[in-house]
């Protein structure tokens, strides 16, 4: 079978869960459906339910972690094929992909610029510490 067949026609339409799955989004419809139904996914600027008609020119908002990705849907698909094909199931926002690139360069700086230790403090540094945040 083609590629061609399985992707629906334009006046047709797929369930939300059924086309983030196939875009690759989430590993299976069940996390998609949780993520829906746990407000993660935005359909055209609002809260959706799973079983939603996702058609062509849709925008839907995805939060994944620290992540938010804005997408138009471009094609349809039921069903989940390799990733050089999700890929051409939608088209990011500019904005939503500057959005992106600006928050992982904080990440990084916040990241690099957050002090660590190497190793675990001793008994001596435990009660140096306990001590410190009791007098506060």
């Amino acid at each position: 079978m083609s590629k061609v067949k399985e992707i629906n026609n334009e006046n047709s339409s797929t369930r939300l869960d059924k086309w983030l799955w196939a875009a690759r989004f989430y590993k299976t419809r069940a996390i998609a459906k949780q993520m829906i139904d746990g407000g993660k996914v935005f359909y055209n600027g609002q809260r959706s339910k799973s079983g939603k008609a996702v058609n062509i020119g849709d925008r839907i908002k995805i939060r994944q972690g620290f992540e938010e990705k804005e997408v138009i849907v471009v094609l349809l698909a039921d069903r989940r094929h390799d990733a050089t094909f999700a890929q051409t199931l939608y088209q990011e926002t500019a904005s939503s992909s500057e959005t992106r690139k600006k928050n992982a360069l904080a990440r990084k700086q916040g990241i690099l610029l957050s002090p660590t230790s190497d190793s675990k403090p001793d008994k001596k540094q435990r009660r140096k510490l306990r001590e410190f945040k009791e007098r506060m």
